[in-house]
């Protein structure tokens, strides 16, 4: 599954990264504002419950193996708490996305 942000900036660097890395169709998406942020920050609270309804949904049913986090703001740490306290099997890959269309891999 992948988690990234609603920004339109940055829905074709989004979608160029997993095609580089060969994920087209292979993936479940999920767009939220923030995205990390959108899933942890107390400012955003009903929307956590959406983000892990539909990760438990997409792991039962696609057999989600990873979360994919591509974020332009710095929230990992704590989402990737969150995701290994509700979901101890899920790996968690962390990406930050900048303005000037740069992926970086943490």
């Amino acid at each position: 599954m992948v988690l990234s942000c609603i920004d339109p900036r940055f829905q074709h660097l989004v979608y160029n990264h997993l095609k580089k890395k060969k994920l087209t169709g292979k993936y479940s998406a999920f767009t939220i504002a923030g995205a990390a942020v959108g899933v942890t920050h107390n400012k955003f609270k009903k929307w956590h419950k959406t983000f892990y309804d539909n990760l438990e949904t997409s792991i039962q049913l696609h057999n989600i193996e990873k979360l994919i986090v591509i974020n332009h703001k710095e929230s990992f740490s704590k989402i990737k708490k969150q995701i290994k306290k509700r979901f101890p099997n899920l790996k968690v890959e962390l990406n930050l996305i900048s303005l000037d269309s740069k992926i970086t891999k943490f």
